[in-house]
């Protein structure tokens, strides 16, 4: 199934002089959804450029008149040039370093195939890359496009979609690019995260509320799913819903209405639902934690996203997209990435997955004086570090917990747990590695580097407080549940 259009495509110019081959090229990248200018020389590529945004140039060396090396060396000169993409039947190392040296992103060698085209254009061209600009969705990585193209099969429908995978790993951004693939795309998307909002406020947050109906309900208020009407409702972290409003969704998916708190009158509704978590909702059904009967009513088409370290591919493309928002933001002319510092990011195994990414470009542009980030100001573990100024030891972070390196990263140094924090299994109590695992790791890591301060540590994991205390118990609760089991103790009868 092909992809939405987005609202601005990304646009090429291809420059060669051969007419089969340039219209096989063009053929090729028009069929990947970008958009293309195809012209036969170096001038009509300048023309193009000049009256146009073009947001990559795919070009031939060897060209009547001017060369592509040397368009590309005059591009250069003017500044503020498109990233350049050369070609050619006739390589050699000199050419190859003359390209290199000319600011070309990539040399392509003739012949070569539709697939190696299309993956070096994916890779350098700095706008969304695939049909997905208008939901802010990027995928480079063959992994996720599966994802995607499997999210699109049901994007047409009204199926419920239950996105799964850890946090951080883009849910609601896949959310809203299903809802923008569907024949509701017009109409009203709606997010909530249901951690968010504490249980006594969730139901009329969902279903409304009628004026009168609790103490300090000063008016009518419609519900996210009457907000939604028409649309898209998006509920983020529903596995966290309390059991009586699990019991009113279900209702309300099942008879396609709703009554607001306090109200009498049956509102009819038509919403596409869309739900995600990053638990394991198959084993709080099989636990009573969460309903049978609603599970499956959600589940009819999942859908569950890689983690970051899976899709490697994506890594450095979302980078860049992320340096291009924040250094326009941040007003940071001319923001990029040294080459050390995508090394840097590849090597890192992104436990935050791709809002830790996010985080850690923010860091680097605010470190950076001359608007490239270089390894050393991602403050990455593993990664160069810079040389920091003496601390006071009430100011100075504690390290990474000992025992949660990733692999291929150096061990850090040993620290001790605020008291307030549940700490690590104990090696020889050590599970099987799954979602939960790694969602715990990481929120630990988070709470180490902030020192147990929690309200920095929602901040940059994108949770409730509650969401927090909530996992925290249950950290608590499963470690004394362990503990009890291997010394062999049981409740009495």
């Amino acid at each position: 199934m092909s992809s939405t259009a987005p609202a601005t495509a990304t646009h090429l110019l291809l420059v060669e002089d051969d007419h089969d081959l340039r219209d096989a090229l063009e053929s090729t990248l028009r069929r990947a959804h970008w958009e293309v200018t195809a012209v036969d020389c170096a001038e009509a590529g300048l023309a193009a450029l000049q009256s146009r945004d073009v947001d990559l140039v795919v070009s031939d060396i060897r060209l009547p008149g001017m060369t592509g090396l040397a368009m590309l060396e005059l591009l250069r000169a003017r500044g503020g040039h498109p990233p350049v993409v050369l070609m050619t039947a006739h390589a050699d190392a000199v050419l190859a370093i003359s390209a290199l040296k000319a600011g070309a992103r990539d040399l392509l060698l003739k012949p070569f195939g539709a697939e190696q085209l299309v993956d070096v254009v994916r890779r350098h061209a700095p706008a969304q890359h695939s049909a997905t600009a208008a939901s802010g969705l990027l995928c480079c990585d063959p992994v996720m496009r599966g994802v995607v193209a499997r999210a699109e099969r049901a994007a047409p429908t009204d199926a419920s979609i239950l996105l799964g995978g850890e946090s951080g790993a883009g849910k609601e951004v896949m959310a809203r690019h299903i809802h923008l693939a569907s024949r509701r795309a017009s109409a009203p998307f709606v997010a909530i995260n249901c951690a968010a909002i504490p249980d006594t406020l969730l139901e009329a947050t969902l279903f409304g509320h009628e004026k009168g109906s609790f103490t300090g309900a000063t008016r009518q208020q419609p519900g996210k799913f009457e907000q939604a009407h028409g649309g898209t409702l998006f509920l983020d972290e529903i596995g966290e819903l309390p059991p009586g409003t699990q019991v009113k969704l279900l209702r309300v998916l099942q008879e396609r209405s709703l009554e607001r708190l306090g109200g009498h009158s049956p509102i009819a509704i038509d919403i596409r639902l869309i739900t995600a978590t990053n638990r394991d909702l198959a084993a709080d059904v099989a636990s009573g934690r969460f309903r049978e009967d609603l599970y499956y009513r959600l589940a009819v088409f999942p859908v569950l996203l890689p983690p970051l370290r899976d899709r490697p591919g994506d890594i450095a493309p979302l980078a860049r997209s992320f340096v291009q928002r924040y250094g326009r933001s941040f007003g940071i002319a001319d923001a990029r990435l040294s080459a050390a510092a995508e090394a840097a990011l590849h090597q890192h195994r992104w436990p935050g997955n791709v809002r830790e990414l996010e985080n850690t470009i923010q860091r680097g542009l605010l470190l950076t004086d001359n608007g490239c980030i270089d390894a050393v100001h991602l403050e990455l573990p593993g990664a160069p570090q810079a040389a920091a100024p003496r601390q006071d030891a009430t100011d100075a972070l504690p390290a990474q917990r000992p025992g949660l390196t990733a692999p291929h990263e150096p061990a850090a140094p040993p620290s001790v747990l605020p008291p307030a924090l549940p700490p690590a299994l104990p090696a020889e109590q050590a599970r099987p590695r799954n979602v939960r695992d790694v969602e715990r790791e990481h929120i630990l890591d988070v709470l180490q580097q902030v020192g147990g301060n929690r309200r920095a540590a929602i901040a940059i994991l994108g949770i409730s407080e509650r969401a927090l205390r909530y996992k925290l118990k249950a950290y608590r609760e499963s470690d004394a549940e362990t503990t009890t089991a291997d010394a062999g103790i049981t409740d009495p009868p």
